[in-house]
């Protein structure tokens, strides 16, 4: 199955690997993110692409990058909630309200923002439905030290992927997540290098080539409506989330 899709956070890590990876199957991709300059790099001019900068956390930003595929190509098939922030670290008494709030507004209200207008896309179409996949992370099962803002926020992208897997039976749309852990990109780089282990410790971790994410989601969005990938964990094989306490 191919069709349209928006991707968030499209321009770089994750979010790059996924549209190279629905392009590569012929999804027609609206490429999503704060840096226009770096949507028109993944991009590359492929003719089925279309690039909006765009703040998840702004619903009329929002708003106006689904109101520019629908004129674009009148449809959408999938959304891949992906735009996200790790936000600070420290403990709770060390986080500011402000960084707080900033985290929940990305990670979060960004992913409510997104979801909440491809549902009504997805919900008003002919013929009716489609998919929406979030990206959770393994800090949806287990946190990191000081991380509360980030894993709080992805504890409730689980419950949002819940919500609207339950909601969308009465018109053809499945919500699906991904927890992914130690994928290689720049944001994940110190995690390499040395990352604090629930002891105190510092040691490095192991990591796996982000391109078999990309690979991941292009599965499950190729699944025909009637069936759905729920929840897909996908980690370095040695990095120590199972372990993490």
């Amino acid at each position: 199955m191919s069709g349209v899709a928006v991707v968030t956070g499209a321009g770089s890590g994750i979010g790059e690997a996924v549209t190279r990876s629905l392009l590569d199957a012929g999804w027609r991709v609206a490429l999503a993110g704060r840096r226009a300059d770096r949507l028109d790099a993944v991009a590359g001019g492929h003719p089925g692409t279309l690039t909006v900068a765009t703040d998840v956390a702004e619903p009329a930003s929002v708003a106006a990058l689904f109101a520019a595929v629908q004129a674009r190509w009148g449809r959408l098939d999938l959304l891949v909630n992906n735009a996200g922030t790790f936000g600070p670290g420290g403990t709770v008494d060390e986080i500011a309200v402000e960084d707080w709030q900033d985290t929940v507004a990305v990670n979060l209200t960004g992913s409510f923002l997104c979801a909440r207008e491809a549902f009504a896309a997805m919900r008003a179409q002919e013929p009716q439905g489609g998919r929406i996949i979030n990206n959770g992370s393994v800090s949806a099962h287990v946190p990191r030290p000081g991380s509360v803002a980030y894993t709080a926020t992805k504890h409730a992208v689980t419950g949002l992927t819940r919500s609207l897997s339950l909601d969308g039976r009465p018109f053809g749309i499945a919500c699906g997540q991904i927890d992914i852990g130690n994928a290689a990109t720049d944001m994940t780089a110190g995690v390499a290098a040395g990352a604090r282990q629930a002891d105190g410790s510092v040691r490095p971790e192991a990591t796996f080539d982000v391109a078999h994410v990309g690979e991941a989601v292009r599965y499950m969005a190729a699944l025909p409506l009637e069936a759905n990938v729920q929840f897909l964990t996908l980690t370095a094989t040695t990095m120590p989330w199972l372990a993490r306490g």
